[in-house]
């Protein structure tokens, strides 16, 4: 009896010491994974409170030094904490926390097996909850590293961009200003003009490529959370701003140019409209050819005014019996209110000599018909050497000639 009952006494001793030690290692372990914990969400915190990323290249710089010793603080602290976690891997093998086979009845004491149990499941749970929450932490340092490295990289591409395209702007701006009135020009030169204006409009593809570039580089940002600063956001307004403005004045100029060059170049009929008096005006019609408005009587004809006086003064030749006489009598009046009787045979011959008219079967257009009559009644005036109204005379005959 004495035998068994030291025996079972010794037995007792050892369990205690084991509990104790158990319980001794398995409270230090969890004060350390729990501090672990602790930390962790801490700095996973802290990480949160760093955002937003500035919207400049300095910010950028300042807050990515303030991250970079943030890390190292992390990576300090990394082998503490692989350290507690490979205890509590190695504690966890030694006392792997299977469900016992006892269950508890009301009032019965815990049994030290049940302990084991529950604080293994304990360690388990802990060290579960410090991995994931290390791995995530560290995860989200690299990637807020990453992120602020394209952000800067961006960032100074935009204020590169900004600070070239605003010399260009400027110096496009210089040309802009520098451009003469459309009015004050010479009507010869405004081909030339047109031909610089487009030429200049291809010349700042590059500015339009650039703006592009840099706004689509600001909206990348906006899209990843980033937004610029103020100052460099109202610097690209004022850069948007600036190129509407330049884009719009040099249209406008082309506009100007060709309204100019279709009303007074040399393809123009401008020089016509002094064929007619107030109330009528000349106008054009989109295939070049001439009509006329009666602003007193509010009416529009295709006939020119003194021809339709002229339509009716030949009725006054009705009356010659005979119709080869009557129509000669009605021509020979036209040919002398056209002046063309005056014209002679050879300068019509070398009018139409002309390279253009050469051509085989070549058809003349309206304003090709005005070249050709203008050309002759100047040769006209100048052979004769009397005062011919050319503008009366070339619409007059251009008009008997569309009829």
């Amino acid at each position: 009896m004495n035998l068994c009952w030291n025996e079972i006494k010794r037995k007792s001793h050892n369990i205690r010491a084991r509990l104790e030690a158990f319980s001794d290692n398995s409270g230090k372990l969890q004060l350390s994974l729990q501090e672990i914990i602790e930390w962790l969400t801490a700095k996973d915190e802290e990480l949160s409170e760093q955002l937003p990323i500035g919207g400049d290249a300095g910010a950028v710089q300042r807050q990515r030094e303030f991250h970079q010793a943030f890390m190292e603080d992390v990576k300090s602290r990394g082998p503490f904490i692989y350290s507690v976690l490979e205890s509590a891997q190695a504690f966890l093998a030694l006392h792997p926390f299977q469900e016992p086979e006892e269950t508890l009845t009301d009032g019965k004491e815990v049994s030290p097996r049940r302990r084991i149990f529950n604080v293994s499941r304990s360690v388990w749970k802990q060290a579960n909850v410090a991995s994931d929450l290390w791995e995530k932490l560290t995860a989200r340092c690299v990637d807020r590293h990453r992120h602020m490295e394209r952000t800067l990289e961006r960032l100074l591409q935009i204020q590169a961009a900004m600070e070239e395209l605003a010399g260009a702007l400027e110096q496009a701006e210089g040309v802009r200003d520098a451009w003469e009135p459309v009015g004050d020009l010479f009507i010869d030169s405004l081909q030339d003009h047109i031909d610089a204006t487009k030429l200049f409009k291809e010349e700042l593809t590059q500015v339009k490529e650039g703006m592009k570039q840099i706004n689509e580089l600001a909206h990348q940002l906006a899209i990843s959370d980033v937004h610029l600063s103020m100052e460099n956001a109202r610097a690209l307004e004022h850069l948007n701003s600036r190129w509407k403005v330049l884009q719009g004045s040099i249209e406008e100029r082309l506009k100007q140019l060709q309204d100019a060059h279709r009303d007074f170049g040399p393809g123009s009929q401008h020089f016509l409209s002094s064929s007619v008096q107030i109330p009528w005006e000349r106008a054009i019609s989109p295939n070049k050819v001439p009509y006329y408005i009666n602003h007193q009587a509010q009416t529009t004809c295709w006939d020119h005014p003194k021809m339709t006086e002229l339509y009716q003064a030949l009725s006054d030749l009705n009356n010659i019996k005979f119709s080869a006489y009557r129509t000669a009598m009605k021509l020979r009046r036209v040919q002398k209110a056209l002046r063309l009787d005056l014209v002679a045979l050879r300068s019509l011959v070398e009018v139409f000599r002309e390279p253009e008219l050469q051509q085989g079967e070549h058809v003349m257009d309206v304003v090709e018909v005005i070249h050709g009559l203008t050309a002759l009644y100047e040769k006209l005036e100048e052979e004769r050497s009397i005062l011919v109204n050319i503008p009366l005379c070339v619409d007059m005959c251009l008009n008997w000639l569309l009829n």
